[in-house]
């Protein structure tokens, strides 16, 4: 196996990327390879793979879907009692990275994070399908559990208990992260590996966002 890993490579043909086809700020060049994403095909365009660290030290990382984006930073949606949460809660700190690897671009974020608001978490559980509001009812995440009936069994319960009710509340335990980013690079693979890197940075002093491309 070791050969065949060794043998994987894709040598990228795309365009350059420079400081002159960058969108004014990172959220709107987010929001604009997001789009093209998209329109491109790619499945779940808007999932990411966040990283945490835990109190021992140790990274964890995942894929979440981000479900808001906007000059504030990026949100999304989780147990609060989950691995993530409770890594966040003790670090405020966490990264993510969109890998469409057909457009053969990334983006990495990195910032401090925060709770969102109830009234945003609102705003978006209506949004969510029935089931999926139920799942979040019923699923302790990051729990271990006995087996995979014990997940049946309290879907069950759970659907039972709401199914006299219209519209199902949001769980206590459950709602928004917002990563605040403080860098944002976007990555766009090139000819021989010299990618271009862009990134944003923002002045810890002054608050203003600047760019500096970076070496591949």
């Amino acid at each position: 196996m070791t050969d065949q890993l060794a043998a994987m490579r894709v040598d990228y043909r795309t365009e350059g990327f420079d400081m002159d086809a960058l969108a004014p700020t990172w959220h709107e060049q987010l929001s604009r390879w997001l789009m093209e994403a998209e329109a491109a095909g790619v499945v779940e365009a808007n999932a990411m793979v966040l990283a945490t660290v835990g109190g021992d030290g140790l990274p964890s990382s995942r894929s979440v879907l981000c479900k808001v984006l906007d000059a504030r930073g990026l949100v999304f949606f989780t147990n609060y009692t989950s691995a993530k949460s409770h890594d966040l809660r003790r670090t405020r700190y966490a990264s993510a990275t969109f890998p469409w690897y057909a457009q053969h671009r990334q983006v990495h974020v990195r910032g401090g994070v925060e709770l969102v608001t109830p009234a945003e978490t609102r705003a978006y559980w209506v949004t969510r399908p029935r089931g999926s509001q139920l799942g979040a009812w019923a699923s302790a995440q990051s729990a271990v559990v006995r087996d995979r009936q014990v997940l049946d069994d309290a879907l069950e319960t759970t659907t039972q208990r709401f199914a006299a009710d219209e519209t199902v509340p949001v769980p206590q335990h459950w709602g928004g992260w917002r990563i605040l980013p403080e860098q944002v690079e976007f990555w766009q693979g090139r000819h021989d590996r010299m990618h271009d890197r862009l990134r944003f940075e923002l002045d810890s002093h002054d608050r203003t966002w600047k760019v500096r491309r970076l070496a591949p």
